[in-house]
């Protein structure tokens, strides 16, 4: 399951469970307008209850990151998974963002926020 939240240049996503292609294509959908009409994007993800995710997700995020890669500004990530810490650090091959990786949601909203003020 997937639950976003955006604002002005930001868009908020937290994962439950596993994240499925269907849940994939929601989070393109919000980042499609937000990209059109307020780019660059940060983007903010809590992946600390995610599962897992299926491959056709894993599959869509690779394409999408690609086709994606100058819209973005800044993205963290919030994880205790090493393996979703080090696809993070992968994606920034495709994507030319800042992308942090983060502990707790909080340190992560700290450096959104900081680069905001």
């Amino acid at each position: 399951m997937i639950v976003t939240d955006h604002q002005p240049h930001r868009v908020s996503v937290h994962v439950y469970g596993e994240l499925t292609l269907a849940d994939y294509r929601e989070f393109e959908e919000l980042v499609n307008y937000k990209a059109r009409f307020d780019a660059p994007v940060d983007l903010y993800f809590d992946l600390s209850q995610m599962a897992g995710a299926t491959l056709d997700a894993a599959l869509e995020d690779l394409k999408f990151s690609r086709a994606h890669a100058h819209d973005f500004r800044r993205i963290a990530v919030v994880t205790d998974s090493q393996w979703i810490a080090w696809s993070a650090w992968l994606s920034q091959t495709f994507i030319r963002a800042s992308v942090e990786v983060f502990d707790t949601p909080e340190s992560a909203q700290a450096w959104l926020d900081a680069e905001n003020a």
